[in-house]
């Protein structure tokens, strides 16, 4: 009988003992990427512990609805959310739970959703009080749920004084003030009422006036307003001056009505600077030429016609009956566009050299508000009208027409 070797045999080796771990262990070394995810009982404990969070924005509405919360402690059940378990800090294992309060004294402390919007909206009225809405850029100081209504804007009440067509309304001198103030695109659309009631007072007021301009001169037709009143928009294009608007109103009458080659009678209505004139303001260099011709050769016509006794009183500051004293008068009244030296083909030592100098030949006067707002307005134009109408139709420099002109005050 073969003898038995105590060697152990290579050809079936002793298999190792295998270490006991647990599953956990086996699953985490075999998918590294899983996580431990632990019992329900654990995630239901940890959400008893924990202090449910709630966003300060939102403010939940009265419903009959069951909560969902409520629900979900009713059922045993968690919510189920992955982000909201990852969002919560396990606390520690040896504290105690919070006390649950009682939901009666909580309402008590806490105002309704529906109380708590009304008092942010009375105090964002206060806020807003005295502000202007309208503009661009203006904070209101609104919470969120409020909302602020901007009432249709309406033109400013009549009052005691009627809107009538032979008078201003005191409406529309107060419509240039506030304009003078405001003079934006955003503010004139804001009072678009205002405007166009000051707008058809204005016109309204030329059109009876054109009756009683073409009664004291014959050469003035009764043209339609539109020919007569000058727009309110200012043309910006080629000035230094960013405002859009004009404030005042007014209107030339010619025989061309507010444009043409003409000598017109022109009426400017601005709170504080109101007057009446006529003449040529600026005419172009060929027609100026030919004003200053004229002068030269016959200018004892325009020196008669200034040294009148009612043109001195109106308009000449009441200077006496002196060539020399109108001469002086005249040229002051047109000196913000004369001429520094002798214009060109002129000697210096000229007689007329003063009148020679000029680039306008207008005459005016100042107005009082009162007084072109007064019962009697019409009446005290078509005087003033009266008195230059010489200046205006018999003077040598306006015997024929002067093309391409432009009339007093500045069109812009």
């Amino acid at each position: 009988m073969p003898r038995r070797s105590s060697r152990p045999d290579p050809a079936s080796p002793e298999a190792p003992t295998a270490s006991k771990r647990r599953a956990s262990a086996r699953l985490s070394a075999a998918e590294p990427g899983v996580k431990r995810v632990k019992s329900n009982a654990d995630l239901t404990l940890r959400q008893v512990k924990s202090t449910t969070s709630k966003s300060k924005y939102f403010e939940p509405e009265d419903s009959d609805e069951p909560d969902s919360e409520s629900d979900a402690s009713v059922g045993g059940g968690s919510s189920g959310s992955l982000y909201e378990e990852a969002k919560e800090e396990s606390p520690a294992e040896d504290a105690e739970p919070e006390e649950l309060s009682d939901p009666d004294e909580d309402a008590k402390k806490k105002p309704s959703a529906r109380g708590k919007q009304q008092h942010s909206t009375g105090s964002g009225s206060n806020l807003i009080k005295g502000q202007e809405l309208w503009r661009e850029g203006v904070r209101a100081g609104l919470e969120p749920g409020q909302e602020v209504i901007i009432a249709k804007p309406k033109a400013r009440e009549a009052g005691k004084t009627p809107y009538q067509d032979e008078t201003l309304h005191p409406n529309t001198r107060l419509f240039l003030i506030d304009l003078a103030t405001n003079n934006d695109r955003q503010w004139l659309k804001a009072h678009d009422p205002d405007y166009r009631a000051a707008k058809k007072d204005f016109e309204t007021f030329v059109d009876s006036l054109t009756t009683k301009i073409a009664e004291v001169d014959a050469t003035i037709p009764e043209l339609p307003v539109k020919d007569l009143v000058f727009r309110i928009h200012r043309d910006v294009r080629f000035s230094k001056n960013p405002l859009p608007y004009k404030t005042h109103f007014s209107a030339a009458w010619s025989r061309t009505g507010k444009k043409g080659p003409y000598a017109a009678y022109y009426v400017h209505f601005q709170p504080g600077s109101c007057f009446v004139g006529c003449g040529l303001w600026h005419p172009e260099s060929e027609p100026l030429a030919l004003l200053r011709e004229d002068i030269d050769e016959n200018s004892a016509g325009l020196k008669e016609i200034l040294r009148a006794p009612e043109m001195r009183r109106e308009f000449l500051k009441g200077v006496s009956d002196d060539e020399d004293a109108v001469v002086d008068a005249f040229t002051h009244h047109n000196k913000e566009s004369a001429l520094k030296t002798k214009p060109k083909g002129y000697e210096a030592d000229n007689k007329n050299i003063k009148l020679l100098r000029l680039r306008s030949f207008t005459i005016g006067k100042p107005i009082a508000d009162d007084e072109l707002t007064g019962d009697d307005a019409q009446e005290k134009i078509a005087a003033l009208v009266r008195v230059m109408e010489p200046f205006v139709s018999l003077c040598p420099i306006y015997r024929f027409p002067i093309s391409l002109s432009r009339l007093c005050p500045p069109l812009d």
